[in-house]
């Protein structure tokens, strides 16, 4: 890697459509990385591409696209440089191995890793970029590849304020959502969370799913129900709006919501568990959810909670059943 370079009043990134853009790059064109790369070929200061396996460029040279053998060899004309590998090692090895985009990359150049990787291997790279004037941005995706297809991807960005909005004019040809996480690592972090509530909700589906087989339910119908509601009320997504998870005043306009919500979560819970009991059923996740709901709302637990976890008493900041009706978001 060269020495540290001051970077003077280097442009940061490609520059915006109406500015002589630079070139942009894209290393990696697989499931993910094929369908963001290809809406890059709007990008009016052109598109280098690059990729382990030869042919997977040929298609995008054919749509007018510079194929390069290396990091090394895109960064000598891109100055946003979009990594889509599969994890922390090849991440390394495209940013500062032999023949990666450190070795020829200009003062100013922005790397945006979109692979989902280790928060603390973002921030080490960033450090190492840095030496060489060179920003790296921990930009990491969420809407899988039916999202990319059609451009709707959400990109959560870590690293500078302006090095963020430098790449927004490019991120915007393939991203519905880009969205400034934070300083670099914070993007792969939101990523972390937002992929814990995915795949928890998965292991949760498995739950349902045995509950409603046992009970002679077809749970392919089930599915199909899902689907349909979940695209009206938003699913987890539509109580995640507050700023903080920290407990709510009695007075606040949300502990009304959330109390009621909880209310019809831990009546809908205990029949359900109810449910699994006669069954046969062992639901984990559902007995944690009983017991956490009201907490996680911020509002504590409810009678019902309560109960069944054997206090009959205390402050649960509300009544299970009390709330507005009007204003409720997250009661559908």
């Amino acid at each position: 890697m060269s020495g540290p370079q001051d970077t003077g009043a280097a442009r940061i990134g490609p520059g915006t459509p109406e500015d002589s853009p630079a070139p942009v790059g894209f290393i990696g064109l697989g499931n993910m990385g094929a369908p963001i790369a290809r809406r890059l070929l709007d990008w009016p200061g052109g598109l280098v591409v690059c990729d382990v396996r030869a042919e997977a460029t040929e298609p995008f040279v054919a749509e007018g696209a510079t194929a390069a053998a290396t990091g090394a060899e895109v960064a000598r004309t891109a100055r946003l440089v979009s990594v889509t590998v599969l994890n922390d090692d090849q991440v390394r090895d495209v940013v500062d191995g032999p023949d990666g985009i450190l070795r020829t990359a200009a003062p100013g150049t922005v790397i945006a890793v979109h692979s989902t990787i280790s928060d603390t291997t973002a921030v080490e790279l960033a450090g190492v970029c840095a030496a060489s004037g060179v920003h790296l941005v921990d930009a990491p995706v969420s809407g899988g590849a039916p999202g990319a297809e059609k451009g709707q991807l959400a990109a959560m960005v870590g690293g500078p304020r302006e090095v963020y909005e430098a790449c927004k004019p490019v991120f915007a040809l393939w991203a519905a959502m880009p969205v400034h996480a934070g300083e670099v690592g914070a993007g792969t972090q939101m990523k972390l969370a937002r992929n814990l509530l995915h795949f928890i909700s998965f292991t949760a589906t498995a739950e349902a799913s045995r509950l409603a087989e046992a009970a002679g339910v077809d749970i392919a119908k089930l599915g199909r129900v899902v689907r349909h509601t979940d695209a009206i009320t938003g699913g987890a997504g539509a109580v995640m709006l507050r700023e903080t998870t920290a407990p709510i005043a009695t007075d606040d306009f949300w502990h009304g919501v959330f109390t009621h919500v909880r209310g019809l979560g831990e009546k809908d819970l205990s029949l359900a568990l109810a449910l699994g009991e006669r069954l046969g059923v062992d639901l984990p996740l559902g007995t944690i959810a009983l017991r956490d709901l009201g907490t996680g709302f911020g509002v504590g637990p409810g009678e019902i909670a309560r109960a069944a976890g054997g206090d009959p008493g205390g402050d649960a900041g509300g009544d299970a059943g009390s709330g507005n009706n009007d204003d409720d978001e997250g009661a559908r």
